[in-house]
């Protein structure tokens, strides 16, 4: 072993006993990593920051922000509202939602597949009263699974894809993918059917910051327009689009008359109605029967092009707005917001929001120009309350996204543009279209992933570079060469899944991507079937919470603790190597043709 290749190992070591330790966030270690390979010597200076630019940094971006406007469309919770009333039992909810999710993947970011899915499983389960940690866990790893079938589901397969360019000149295809990933998709469908009776029962979801901030229900009013197709309809239709969580409080005709209206009471045209419920539910509604928000006749930006945000504030003791009404206080006028929604404790709010005095306490959703919202807060009084997502207001609920991802889908598999292309074009539509705010679109980028592979890049080159790659793959090779060529490949596959749930799945890529190559080469085989094995391995983190992010994510709200996850996770991951090896073998022939 040379000095540069102990340098080499030695840094990447270090940087797997961070990442185990879990005390560092992972980007900084990966600089720190990059940092040392530049001061070693082992990374020359002119390459230091040539990750940062590499195609796979953009791509990934741009896959994470494209799932973030179709998550924020509601076009899939749109399209699975007539199904839903089907699925009473767990029984019948998780292979609905595991499917849901799987497809889901196949054509985004399994991250944003699985956030798309999330609010469903979680009405679902309110609803039904299923346990969510029946539901989630099996949906996390459903996203991994599904991931596998493209290149763009998961960041393993776009890494393993330059990493073949790299060794063969090149990639692998937006579909090369497929035939492998559909298999494994269709063995864990029928696992996690009924494996999810694996995970203990009953357990409750943490609570959300949300629960710090919960109200009365919120009040806001909204016209019934002509071409709503609830008019004719009675309340009770209207409030079921609501999923029983919105109450039609007022009903208000002829400009002053007002009707406490009875379940039967039939709306028409023009009707005012004072709706509440929890700002979610609210958007769901006003969304579905395509009503008129008071708040949004006009534009608080003038009709300008100009970001508009949507936040929640608490009025202070000292506020301008305590015993005015918004008319009086001219909101829109004077200071650019308009009012949607407002929560009082312990009241019920029956007057038109323009007519309700304002009082210490009451909570307000307030809509207007980004720019100068926080400028107005401050003048008025009103307190923001950052901490939660407020949905009223933000409607967006088209097919628009799905169609531009669709595009940019069929441009790859026409081979007209490059997958970093296609993609970083579907972004900037969406953004022109307004799909998402800049504001949204920088939030639902994962930037410490992006600067984990930026960095990471160049110290997995330098394993490489140093011929550290292929004195690790002389000691697989010595342990391989015992094993038939299936047995080599499955080794590969058992090795990356076995580091992944302690690593970044994409680190784990950069690290043996290069040695099962070299560990191919040295055997006399074709290096695709072991490139795949090693996607495939670490796209399949199903042990511990900590590997992926979609893991993650479900922990909270699925009430799971650590040792959960290899209940379920365990026997899915010697599935998919039972699956995986014996296709990537048909697909991909070990031995050269």
């Amino acid at each position: 072993m040379t000095l540069d290749q102990a340098l080499a190992f030695g840094i990447i070591g270090l940087t797997v006993l961070f990442f185990i330790w879990g005390r560092l966030p992972y980007d900084l270690v990966a600089l720190a990593a990059l940092f040392a390979g530049v001061v070693a010597g082992i990374i020359p200076v002119e390459k230091a920051f040539a990750g940062f630019s590499d195609d796979v940094v953009v791509i990934v971006a741009a896959a994470l922000l494209v799932s973030a406007a179709v998550s924020r469309s509601g076009a899939v919770e749109t399209a699975m509202r007539p199904i839903l009333p089907y699925l009473g039992t767990a029984s019948t909810q998780v292979p609905v939602l595991v499917a849901s999710v799987m497809v889901a993947s196949v054509f985004t970011k399994n991250i944003g597949a699985l956030a798309i899915f999330m609010p469903v499983a979680l009405q679902l389960a309110r609803r039904t009263g299923t346990s969510p940690s029946s539901l989630l866990m099996p949906m996390a790893f459903a996203s991994l699974i599904g991931g596998l079938v493209t290149m763009i589901g998961t960041s393993p397969n776009i890494l393993v894809s330059r990493v073949r360019e790299e060794i063969t000149g090149q990639p692998f295809g937006m579909f090369d993918y497929t035939p492998v990933g559909a298999g494994i998709c269709l063995a864990g469908i029928g696992f996690l059917a009924f494996g999810w009776r694996l995970l203990p029962a009953g357990r409750k979801g943490g609570a959300s910051m949300d629960a710090a901030f919960t109200m009365e229900d919120y009040t806001t009013e909204a016209q019934l327009p002509a071409d709503s197709p609830v008019v004719g309809k009675t309340v009770a239709e209207l409030e079921a689009l609501g999923e029983g969580r919105v109450a039609v409080a007022t009903i208000i005709r002829e400009r002053f008359r007002r009707y406490a209206p009875t379940p039967q009471w039939e709306l028409k045209a023009e009707d005012v109605l004072l709706l509440e419920g929890e700002p979610e539910d609210l958007e769901r509604i006003v969304a579905r029967a395509r009503l008129r928000l008071a708040g949004e006749k006009g534009t608080a930006s003038n009709g300008s092009v100009e970001e508009v945000s949507v936040i929640e504030g608490v009025v202070t003791g000292d506020s301008a707005l305590i015993g005015s009404t918004p008319a009086q206080s001219a909101l829109r006028e004077r200071f650019g917001v308009s009012l949607l929604a407002v929560s009082r404790r312990s009241q019920r709010i029956t007057q038109r929001l323009n007519a309700v005095r304002f009082r210490r306490g009451d909570v307000l959703i307030l809509k207007g120009a980004g720019s100068g919202l926080p400028e107005a807060l401050g003048t008025l009084g009103v307190l923001p309350l950052t901490e939660r997502d407020v949905a009223l207001g933000r409607r967006r609920r088209s097919y628009v996204p799905v169609a531009v991802l669709g595009v940019a889908m069929a441009v790859v598999a026409l081979n007209l543009a490059p997958v970093g292309i296609a993609f970083f074009g579907a972004s900037v539509v969406l953004l022109l279209l307004r799909s998402l705010s800049m504001r949204e679109a920088y939030d639902a980028i994962e930037w410490p992933v992006l600067i984990l592979l930026g960095a990471l890049i160049p110290v997995s080159e330098a394993i490489q570079s140093t011929g550290g790659s292929d004195l690790i793959a002389g000691w697989l090779s010595g342990m391989a060469q015992a094993l038939p060529p299936m047995g080599a490949l499955g080794l590969m596959m058992v090795f990356a899944m076995g580091v992944t749930p302690f690593l970044n799945n994409a680190a784990t890529v950069l690290m043996l991507g290069p040695i099962a190559g070299s560990l191919a080469q040295r055997l006399g085989l074709n290096p695709d079937p072991f490139l795949m094995a090693v996607a495939i391995g670490a796209a399949c983190d199903f042990l511990t919470p900590i590997g992926h992010q979609c893991n993650t994510l479900v922990m909270g709200p699925g009430g799971y603790r650590f040792g959960d996850y290899w209940r379920l996770g365990l026997p899915l991951s010697v599935i998919v190597v039972l699956v995986g090896v014996p296709l990537i073998a048909f697909v991909w022939p070990v031995r050269p043709g």
